[in-house]
């Protein structure tokens, strides 16, 4: 099953109190990049996997989405979703990503916010999700960046969001890495960007954008606390399109 650290209370208690949690989209520091990264919603059918409370749902609609599904493996997320959504096109469902079946009807853009990185066999996902998506169909999606996700010793700062800087240690050695983020023992999944990239080509995407995510100087010189941050990326951010 995915990792379902939101369901224990004590985490998601933690993870409701996050900038991003209480202010949405604007709040995430790399929602402008990613949010670049999209195509035109007008018309379109959205799926949005690890849909959280929702924010990017609502968002889509607010930009002419046809209809939106998002699917999430946790109950209080989905609960909360359900609660703040008052759109018919828009429908809630819980699913476990680790066993993802396409939706009846295809979409037109798969989206996905800091999910990936939980799910341990991401190259069944990637193959349910190009199945699930109409010619001509695109995926974006963010994961946290690979330095975050192989962690050596803790370092001596926090990242703008409470995460600890952790020096790189063992980058190639992929796997299941325990960290400590707003409560111990989350389990996260550490791929190497090559290991992502080659993934989502045998998938059968055409990667048409990578970035490696940190903040611009105009974001540190509102944000000053962000300013560790220009050290090295937090996110890793992808467009694909299905070939």
């Amino acid at each position: 099953m995915t990792e379902n650290i939101y369901d224990d209370e004590a985490f998601f208690a933690a993870y409701s109190r996050l900038p991003r949690s209480l202010e949405g989209l604007p709040a995430a520091p790399e929602w402008p990049s990613l949010r670049a990264l999209l195509p035109d919603l007008a018309g379109k059918r959205v799926l949005d996997l690890g849909c959280g409370f929702g924010w990017f749902c609502r968002w889509a609609r607010e930009q002419g989405a046809a209809s939106v599904l998002g699917l999430d493996v946790s109950e209080r997320m989905l609960a909360r979703a359900r609660a703040d959504t008052a759109d018919r096109a828009i429908v809630y469902a819980k699913a476990d990503l680790e066993h993802f079946a396409a939706p009846a009807e295809p979409v037109d853009l798969v989206y996905s916010s800091l999910v990936f990185h939980y799910v341990v066999n991401l190259a069944g996902l990637l193959g349910g999700i190009r199945a699930s998506l109409a010619s001509g169909g695109a995926l974006v999606f963010s994961v946290e960046h690979p330095i975050y996700t192989a962690p050596g010793n803790p370092g001596w700062s926090e990242a703008a969001d409470g995460r600890p800087v952790w020096p790189v240690d063992g980058y190639l050695d992929e796997g299941p890495r325990t960290t400590n983020w707003l409560v111990d023992g989350v389990i996260k999944q550490h791929r190497t960007i090559g290991r992502t990239v080659n993934l989502l080509v045998r998938s059968g995407f055409a990667v048409t954008r990578l970035e490696e995510w940190g903040p611009s100087a105009e974001q540190v010189a509102a944000h000053p606390d962000w300013a560790n941050e220009r050290q090295r990326p937090s996110f890793l951010l992808v467009a694909c399109e299905r070939r």
